[in-house]
Formats: structure tokens, C-alpha cells, sequence
């Protein structure tokens, strides 16, 4: 059995550890022992620049921003689906993730990080697009784990909504905006349906064949028309009225139609009960006074 390599380290923005692992021919990365990403998986990774990318391939003179570059591989498939004269910045927290692409993940993605189209900018993506307006045909974020930080917790603002804000004045017009995410989140859904986007999500999985819990992206726009096929619209999330303040749905019913009811027992009075099964009349009884 080959070894487990420990090739480098790092330390998060949270104070924990980020270690890049080789094992044979694959790479991994984890943040204080828990794996954030395997080469063995990465088809959602891919399906994130699909989706997100879906619109673009045939436009010249596209822009996209991708935020979170990981082991390389959603930067290589938008670079495979856009044209020639397209830019693609990379925004990457980690410094040490860019390195350690450059020294030892270029198999993976072929060198994407070589190719001329693409510019990369160390530092909080979250600041990159706060000064950005009407500048970009694609997001895709690819960020910790979703809404649910896991290297900086600082990142869980691109979720509120001040962060979908943000991501939507960046946008060109009939731009998109594609976010990964490790779990389904309704309260992102119903922030993404308040800030103005239509919303679409699709279930994807870590590798072709997986039967593992699904991994999920969702895939934003102004425009519903350009969303692509597939993926079912969320459902919007209705918060429960207080009781007090609900209205009642019981119709009023006319005086004159309310009927009496008299007490089926009488005080004093003998009633008779049913006859049991076999059709032999139980003893009388007389109500208790």
C-alpha cells in the first residue's frame, strides 16, 4: 500500500490547519483533519462551470469571476467552454492554495493557471466584488462549503442579503450567478428570491455514478429565461403568521339558521343504552345527580 504524503501546510484566517495531501496519483485538502476536497471527486466542481458557463460559450469579449479556486478544476472547465478573448479572474483567500497548484496540482487541471485568460487575485473575494459594479457575465462561487463556512467564517457574508446584493450590482446585464454548496439551504433560496433573481437548483453529484448524498448548486439570474435546463425552482419559504394575528376562515352562520341542541340526557330521566352485538338490550341506568 503506497503512503500518504503530507506535502504542505497552512494556516486558515480562522487559526486552523490546512494540510495538502498526495496519495498516489491523488490529491487532498483538509482543514483541521476533516477532507474539503479530493481529486478523486470533483465532478460537481466541473458541473458548477457548466451551469454557470452554460450562456457564454458562444458570446466573444466574456468576463466571469470565479471565487474559490480548490484543486483547479471548475477554473479548467470554464476555460474549456469560453472563447479566446475571455477573462477569467480567480479570487482565492489562500495564498497557499495558488502555490500549491503551480508546484504540484498543474496535472490535474492541465495548467490552468498558465493559460493567458486568466488573472488571479489573492485576498477576501468578498471586498473584490463590494468594488466591482456591472463587471462581470458570470459568479461562480465556489466558497468554504457554501452557506455554511468552514476555512473563514468571514466568508458566510456572500450568503446574507447584503453579499446577494453585492454579487448582483457586479453582474452585467443577463448575468449569472452559480454557487456550490455541500448542503440544500432554504434560507439562501428565499434570500436569493428577495434580492431579485430568479432561482433555480441542481442536485449533482462528487463523481459520475456516486451514490453518496448529493452535493447541490444553485444558479441565479434576473432573467429567468437564460437559466439553464433542468434543476426545479426552490420553494419559497412562508414564515408562520403569530396565531393572533391569523384570520379565521369559519364562516357566520345566520341566527335564525342555528338550530337548538338539547342534552341527549335529561337530569332524572331513564334512557335505555344500544343493544350489544348480539342484539341483547343492556340494563337501563339513570344519570347520577
Amino acid at each position: 500500500m503506497k503512503p500518504t504524503i503530507k506535502l504542505a501546510t497552512s494556516a486558515t484566517p480562522d487559526g486552523g490547519e490546512m494540510v495538502l495531501y498526495q496519495h498516489d496519483n491523488d490529491f487532498s485538502i483538509r482543514i483541521n483533519g476533516l477532507e474539503l476536497m479530493n481529486s478523486r471527486q470533483h465532478e460537481s466542481e466541473q458541473e458548477l462551470a457548466r451551469l454557470g458557463c452554460a450562456q457564454l460559450s458562444s458570446r466573444a469579449g466574456v468576463k466571469i469571476l470565479v471565487g474559490g479556486l480548490g484543486l483547479g478544476y471548475t477554473l479548467r472547465q470554464a476555460l474549456d467552454m469560453l472563447a479566446e478573448d475571455a477573462s477569467v479572474v480567480i479570487s482565492e483567500l489562500m495564498p497557499e492554495v495558488v502555490i500549491w497548484n503551480r508546484e504540484y496540482l498543474g496535472s490535474l487541471n492541465n495548467n490552468a493557471l498558465e493559460d493567458r485568460r486568466v488573472e488571479v487575485v489573492d485576498g477576501d473575494i468578498y471586498q473584490l466584488i463590494a468594488k466591482t459594479s456591472d463587471q462581470f457575465d458570470a459568479i461562480l462561487l465556489d466558497v468554504d462549503n457554501g452557506p455554511t463556512a468552514m476555512v473563514d467564517s468571514g466568508n458566510q457574508r456572500l450568503y446574507d442579503p447584503a453579499g446577494i446584493q453585492i454579487c448582483r450590482r457586479a453582474l452585467r446585464k443577463q448575468g449569472i450567478l452559480a454557487v456550490w454548496s455541500t448542503e440544500p439551504s432554504k434560507k439562501y433560496e428565499r434570500f436569493l428570491k428577495n434580492g431579485g433573481f430568479k432561482v433555480k437548483r441542481y442536485k449533482v453529484k462528487n463523481y459520475p455514478g456516486s451514490k453518496t448524498k448529493p452535493l447541490f448548486i444553485w444558479v441565479a439570474a434576473e432573467d429567468e429565461a437564460i437559466l439553464p435546463p433542468g434543476g426545479s425552482e426552490p420553494t419559497q419559504l412562508d414564515r408562520k403568521e403569530p396565531l393572533e394575528n391569523r384570520k379565521t376562515t369559519q364562516k357566520k352562520v345566520p341566527a335564525n339558521k342555528l338550530k337548538s341542541h338539547k342534552p341527549s340526557i335529561l337530569p332524572g330521566k331513564e334512557h335505555s343504552r344500544p343493544q350489544s352485538k348480539k342484539g341483547i338490550p343492556r340494563p337501563p341506568y339513570k344519570e347520577q345527580v
